[in-house]
């Protein structure tokens, strides 16, 4: 019998066929010096490029021993929501990992998180705006401060005590993911602020640790759009979930 498995790392993904094969050999060269049981999952959410093509070839070149990255494809473009839904849902480990395609926060970055969790958290969220020495944040003045305004009214309208709720690196028990995922409702960027909404709402232990961001050059966020249709989904959260 398999050893259960210890980091599960769901992996949202749309057209990302230009990084989608360096950031996977990164992440298992990583995890393969841990010497624990870890399996990643790709969860494309309805990709129109080679990026489902390029994943099948990555397992595919695995031959001979058991490739431990699985792909899970959406038949249509649903939202970020959704693909981490889909992936957190099918995930086995004892911790789950959220990333992001591009590793915005290097993988490496994952010890952090799992030491916030094996020290009593329930959820573990990497954060950009709390900065410790060797956490050099990387990111356009027009994201710094769109992301300063959302979290503003984020901890305003729905969520307070959080400095950066947006931040795509986070970790969570399975137990907690389970449950939390399971009652997620919102398939778009605002998911993270339902997901944290939810956790505090239940009780979960949540802890924000600082870690090193860099911006991706091909960022699917578009700022004035996505902001104002965030900003209505807080006020969708509190009415679904009181």
């Amino acid at each position: 019998m398999a050893d259960p498995v210890f980091l599960s790392v769901v992996m949202p993904v749309y057209n990302e066929e230009k990084c989608i094969r360096e950031s996977l050999r990164r992440i298992e060269a990583f995890l393969s010096l841990k010497g624990l049981p870890w399996e990643v999952l790709v969860s494309s959410d309805g990709s129109t490029d080679g990026t489902d093509t390029a994943v099948r070839s990555f397992i595919q070149e695995k031959e001979g021993r058991q490739s431990r990255v699985r792909l899970l494809s959406s038949a249509g473009n649903k939202g970020k929501g959704d693909a981490v839904r889909r992936g957190v849902l099918a995930a086995e480990g004892k911790f789950i990992l959220l990333t992001d395609a591009d590793l915005s926060a290097p993988i490496k970055e994952s010890d952090k998180l799992i030491a916030e969790l094996e020290s009593g958290a329930d959820v573990a969220i990497g954060s950009r705006a709390m900065r410790e020495k060797g956490c050099d944040v990387q990111q356009t003045l027009k994201r710094r401060l769109a992301g300063r305004v959302f979290n503003a009214l984020v901890r305003a309208v729905a969520l307070k005590g959080i400095r950066d709720t947006q931040c795509g690196f986070k970790c969570f028990k399975k137990e907690a993911a389970r449950d939390l995922f399971a009652a997620q409702t919102l398939d778009g960027f605002s998911f993270d602020v339902e997901i944290l909404y939810l956790a505090k709402k239940k009780g979960y232990q949540i802890k924000e640790t600082a870690v090193m961001w860099k911006e991706g050059a091909d960022s699917r966020v578009r700022l004035f759009r996505d902001s104002l249709r965030m900003a209505k989904d807080l006020f969708i959260i509190r009415k679904r979930h009181g």
